[in-house]
């Protein structure tokens, strides 16, 4: 996996993250996300890559079932509650039985 395509699934767990409506304690884990792509940013930075229009792409384009497996990749990273953990994972299920039509 190179660098953009790391920093488009941290990007992809940012806003899977901020579609989690029922929960309570989101902001704080979002402020965490934010910290992480910021230090991600300092430490690996790519020549002649348009960080804003490549976070807006991914906000647009990816769909929310992927931008939540994303998340499911970065939660453990910043230390999130095992409870929004669940939380992605259960909302990730609800959206497969939709897929198949349960």
């Amino acid at each position: 996996m190179d660098l953009k395509d790391t920093f488009r699934y941290l990007v992809g767990a940012y806003y899977g993250v901020s579609e989690m409506d029922n929960y309570e304690l989101k902001e704080y884990v979002l402020k965490d996300i934010e910290e992480y792509i910021k230090s991600f940013i300092l430490e690996n930075p790519i020549k002649d890559f348009d960080y804003r229009s490549e976070a807006s792409l991914v906000n647009d384009e990816l769909s929310l079932k992927t931008k939540l497996q994303d998340s499911l990749i970065v939660l453990p990273k910043v230390n999130a509650s095992m409870e929004l953990i669940l939380l992605v994972k259960a909302r990730l299920k609800e959206i497969r039985e939709e897929e198949i039509g349960m």
